[in-house]
C-alpha cells in the first residue's frame, strides 16, 4: 500500500505541502477483482504453454472485424497479414523494442490491444497473443495497453522484474532457479542434515573452516563489497527454505499484519542469494558500480519512463503533449546522468567518459545473463571500435543526424519540408528538441529525426535495418540498457544536446530570480546515511514444475526469491525557515549536487548546474511572518518503496474473491515512481562533501493543478497535464547557464552537507564474527535495522 502515507501517519509527521491531499481509499469491486485476476494469471510463467483451460478457450481466434474496435489502422492490418503468412517474430525469439522490425509488429499489437472497444475484446485478443505472439513482444505491448487505456485505472501488471527476471539477474542465477525441483530439494536437505550438523558443530568449537574466519585469519574481501554477504554469513548460492517473512525495507507493515500471516501460511517459499555482475574475465574499474548499474529498481525507472512515453505513440492521441514529453524525457535523461555521476564520485571516478562512434569505447562488458531461449547475450570487449562492425550506411544516418540537429541548435531555427519555420530561441522550443533526440513520432520532421534514436542501439548491437531474428543485447531493451557504462556514454551525448539549446537562452536575470518579501533564512538538515539492505524480489515466473490446480481454480502453492544487497538510505528531513511579508502561495524546490571533482578541487557553480539532481518540490501557502516547515524524505511525490511482490498481490486478489479482503486500488505503488532509496548516493566512512540547494519561488499555476484529474496513490496521470507541481521548466533555475553576478538572491539557500555510510556487514567480519555460522541472520532486520535505520 502507499507506504510514504503510512508511515507519515504512524509518525505523526504533517505534510508541507498540499500535494498529500485526503482521500478515500477505493475499494475494488468484483469486475474489478475479475480484470485484475485475468492480467495476473495471462503473465504467470510465460515460458511455459498457456495451462488455463478457460484463456486457452477464450484466445483460439484473434477478433479481426473492425467493429470490435474504435480505430482499425494499417499497423493493425500489417500485423494481422504478417501473422497470416507466418512473419510473426516467432515465439522463443529475442524480442528487442529498439529493433526496428520487432517495434513494427509490436505497434500493430499493441492497437490491437489498445483499440478494444470493450473489455471482452481486449481479453479475447490478450489471450489469442499469449499463445500465438512472442513472449517478448507480447509482455511490451500489454504493458502499454494497461498503462494507457482510460478505462484500466487502478490495473495493474507485476513489475517488469517479475514477469521477466531473466533480464535483471545473472544466468547462474536463472539456471539455479530454472532447475528448481521440489521433491530434489527435499531430499538433499533430509542427505545433508546429518553432514551440516557436524560442520556447524566443529566450527562451534573451532575445527571447520570458520575458525580461520574468527582468528583473524580470514581476510575480509572489500572487493566483495556488501553484495556478497551470504559468504560472512556462511552460506552457499543455493536455495534455501524461508518460514519467517520476506525481506524488504516495509517489513514490519507486513510481518506483524495477522491478514497477511494467514495469506502466505500456505504458500512454500525458497529464495537464493545472488550477485550483481563482475567482470572477472575483462576487468575494469566501472564493475564497482554494478550494484547500482543494475538495481532493479534504477533499471524499471527507465523501463517505465518509456513505457508512459513511448516513441510511437503520438502526443495528441495519447494526450502526451499534456505532460511536455519531450522535455520531461529529455530531463530525465540529463537527471539520471547526474545521479549516476554522483555515485561515481563516491567511488573516486571523474566524469562520464565522452562518446565518440570513431574512438575505442575503453569500459568493455559483459552482462553474463541469459534469454529465456537458452542463448547468453553478448558481450563487448575492452577498448572497442564502434565502427568495426562495418555497417556503414546506418553509421552515416546515424552520425549524420547527429550533426544536422548540432547545426539547427546553433543556427536557432528549423524550415520542415512544408515550409514551416520553427524557433528554436523560445524557452518553450525544448519540446521540440526532446522529441527529436527521442526520436518520437512527434519529432518534427520524422523523414530526417524520428528512427535516429532507434538505429543507433541496432548499431550497438550489430543489427542490421530488416533484421528479424537477432542475438540477445542488452542496448536494444529498455530494462536491460542501463547496466552497461556505454550507456552512460552515449546518453551524455544527447544530454549535451540539450546543454547546447540552453545555451542560446538569455541567463536568467536577478530581477527573474528574485521574490520580493521572501526570505529563506536557513535550511535544518538531518544526517545523511547510506547503507545496504537485504531485500527478496519474486522470481517465481522462473518456476519450470508442475502448475497445481484444484476443481480447475489454479493453486500458487511455491514461490522463489531472489535475495540480494541494494543500496538504501536512513530517511532524513530538512527545516526551512522561511520569511514573508504577507501570505502567498509559493513552490519549494530541493536539489543534491557535488561540492568537489574527484580530484577534490571545488567545482564552479557554472560548471556544477549540470550535475545537481532535483529531490523534492513542492506546493505551500505561506503565512505572513516566520514560516517553519519541516519536509520529510518519506514525502517526496516522485519516489516509491518497495512495491508488493507478485506472490503477494496474487494472494490479496483470491482472498478478495472469497470476501475476506477488501482490496484496494493503492495495494502497490505506481510504477511511474523513482526509488526512494536510491535518492542518495553512497556516502563515506568520514562523509562524502556534497551541496544541497533550496530555492522559494512564486507558484505558477499548470493547467491542471497538480494531481487533480487522478489518484496519485495508485495511478501515474500520463497524459494528465496535471502530474507536476507547476509549469516551470524542469530543473529550473539550473536549466539555464548562470551568471554567478546575477544568481545568489535572498530567496536561495546552499547548504554544505556530508552524506556518511553505515557498513551493515560490519558485524559479520568485525569483532567475534557471526556466532550463528551457516545459518540466515534474521536478526539483521530485527536488531541492526531497528536500531540504526529506522525512526
Amino acid at each position: 500500500m502507499k507506504v510514504a502515507i503510512v508511515l507519515l501517519a504512524c509518525l505523526g509527521l504533517v505534510a508541507a505541502t498540499s500535494v498529500y491531499k485526503k482521500h478515500e481509499v477505493k475499494i475494488a469491486d468484483k469486475t474489478f477483482l475479475e480484470k485484475q485476476k485475468f492480467l495476473f494469471e495471462i503473465v504467470y510463467r510465460l515460458e511455459d504453454p498457456l495451462m488455463f483451460e478457460d484463456y486457452i478457450k477464450m484466445g483460439s481466434s484473434l477478433f479481426i472485424e473492425k467493429s470490435y474496435y474504435t480505430t482499425f489502422d494499417k499497423y493493425m492490418e500489417i500485423f494481422y497479414d504478417a501473422y497470416k503468412v507466418g512473419a510473426l517474430l516467432p515465439k522463443g525469439e529475442f524480442f528487442g523494442a529498439l529493433v526496428k522490425t520487432h517495434a513494427k509488429q509490436a505497434r500493430g499489437l499493441f492497437n490491437f490491444f489498445y483499440y478494444a472497444k470493450d473489455w471482452e475484446t481486449f481479453m479475447h485478443n490478450v489471450a489469442w497473443a499469449r499463445m500465438h505472439v512472442n513472449e517478448g513482444m507480447f509482455v511490451y505491448a500489454l504493458t502499454l495497453a494497461v498503462i494507457h487505456r482510460e478505462d484500466f485505472h487502478g490495473l495493474m501488471l507485476p513489475s517488469i522484474y517479475e514477469i521477466f527476471p531473466q533480464f535483471f539477474f545473472n544466468s547462474k542465477f536463472v539456471y539455479e532457479a530454472e532447475k528448481f525441483d521440489y521433491e530434489m530439494w527435499m531430499k538433499m536437505t533430509m542427505y545433508e542434515k546429518e553432514y551440516m550438523d557436524v560442520y556447524y558443530k566443529n566450527h562451534a568449537h573451532g575445527y571447520g573452516y570458520g575458525n580461520m574466519y574468527q582468528s583473524g585469519d580470514y581476510m575480509y574481501m572489500k572487493d566483495f563489497k556488501m553484495w556478497q554477504w551470504w559468504k560472512l554469513m556462511g552460506l552457499g548460492e543455493h536455495w534455501y527454505s524461508e518460514d519467517k517473512y520476506i525481506l524488504r525495507e516495509n517489513i514490519y507493515e507486513f510481518n506483524q499484519d495477522s491478514k497477511w500471516l494467514s495469506m502466505m501460511k500456505d504458500v512454500k517459499v525458497w529464495w537464493m542469494p545472488v550477485d550483481y555482475t563482475r567482470d572477472l574475465n575483462m576487468y575494469n574499474e566501472e564493475s564497482k558500480l554494478s550494484y547500482f548499474t543494475e538495481d532493479l529498481g534504477w533499471n524499471s525507472y527507465w523501463y517505465y519512463l518509456n513505457m508512459d512515453y513511448s516513441f510511437f505513440l503520438d502526443g495528441t492521441t495519447f494526450d502526451l503533449k499534456n505532460d511536455r514529453r519531450g522535455e520531461w524525457w529529455l530531463y530525465n535523461v540529463h537527471q539520471l546522468l547526474s545521479r549516476y555521476y554522483m555515485e561515481r564520485l563516491s567511488h573516486g571516478f571523474g566524469a562520464i567518459p565522452e562518446f565518440s562512434w570513431y574512438h575505442q569505447i575503453e569500459m568493455g562488458y559483459d552482462p553474463q545473463m541469459i534469454y529465456y531461449n537458452g542463448i547468453g547475450y553478448s558481450y563487448r570487449k575492452n577498448y572497442y571500435e564502434m565502427e568495426t562492425y562495418g555497417n556503414f550506411e546506418m553509421l552515416d544516418k546515424i552520425t549524420s543526424f547527429m550533426k544536422r540537429i548540432q547545426t539547427i541548435v546553433d543556427m536557432g531555427y528549423y524550415k520542415t519540408m512544408d515550409g514551416h519555420m520553427i524557433d528554436l530561441r523560445k524557452p518553450e522550443s525544448i519540446e521540440y528538441i526532446g522529441n527529436m533526440m527521442q526520436g518520437n513520432v512527434d519529432a518534427m520532421d520524422k523523414m530526417f529525426f524520428q528512427f535516429w534514436y532507434m538505429l543507433a542501439h541496432m548499431y550497438f548491437a550489430d543489427v542490421d535495418f530488416h533484421q528479424m531474428e537477432v542475438y540477445p543485447n542488452v542496448m536494444l531493451n529498455f530494462e536491460t540498457m542501463m547496466r552497461d557504462p556505454m550507456y552512460y556514454m552515449f546518453y551524455k551525448s544527447i544530454v549535451q544536446v540539450y546543454f547546447q539549446f540552453m545555451h542560446y537562452l538569455p541567463k536568467y536575470t536577478k530581477e527573474q530570480l528574485l521574490m520580493p518579501g521572501v526570505s529563506m533564512k536557513h535550511v535544518e538538515v538531518s544526517e545523511l546515511t547510506t547503507y545496504f539492505d537485504l531485500v527478496d524480489f519474486d522470481v517465481t515466473n522462473m518456476l519450470n514444475d508442475k502448475m497445481v490446480f484444484h476443481d480447475g481454480k489454479f493453486v500458487w502453492d511455491k514461490s522463489l526469491y531472489a535475495r540480494q544487497m541494494r543500496l538504501n538510505h536512513k530517511p532524513f528531513t530538512y527545516t526551512y525557515t522561511i520569511e514573508s511579508d504577507k501570505v502567498e502561495k509559493v513552490v519549494v524546490r530541493a536539489f543534491l549536487g557535488p561540492k568537489f571533482d574527484e580530484f577534490g578541487k571545488m567545482i564552479s557553480l557554472t560548471e556544477n548546474r549540470m550535475n545537481f539532481m532535483e529531490i523534492d518540490e513542492f506546493f505551500y501557502e505561506l503565512k505572513a511572518g516566520t514560516n517553519m516547515i519541516k519536509r520529510n524524505s518519506n514525502e517526496f511525490y516522485w519516489t516509491v518503496k518497495d512495491r508488493t511482490t507478485y506472490t503477494e498481490l496474487y494472494y490479496y486478489l483470491m482472498m478478495a474473491f472469497d470476501g475476506k479482503y477488501d482490496f484496494p486500488l493503492d495495494i502497490s505503488e505506481p510504477h511511474c515512481g523513482f526509488p526512494d532509496r536510491l535518492v542518495l548516493p553512497m556516502g563515506w566512512k568520514k562523509g562524502m562533501p556534497m551541496q544541497m540547494f533550496f530555492m522559494v519561488m512564486p507558484y505558477s499555476a499548470p493547467t491542471h493543478e497538480q494531481f487533480s484529474t487522478f489518484d496519485y496513490t495508485y495511478s501515474c496521470g500520463i497524459g494528465s497535464g496535471a502530474r507536476f507541481v507547476d509549469n516551470m521548466p524542469f530543473g529550473y533555475p539550473f536549466d539555464r547557464e548562470i551568471d554567478e553576478y546575477e544568481f545568489f538572491v535572498p530567496n536561495m539557500y546552499f547548504k554544505d552537507v556530508k552524506i556518511y555510510h553505515a557498513d551493515t556487514m560490519e558485524p559479520y567480519y568485525k569483532y567475534k564474527g557471526y556466532s550463528n555460522y551457516g545459518h540466515f541472520d534474521y536478526t539483521f532486520f530485527s536488531d541492526y535495522y531497528t536500531k540504526y535505520f529506522k525512526y
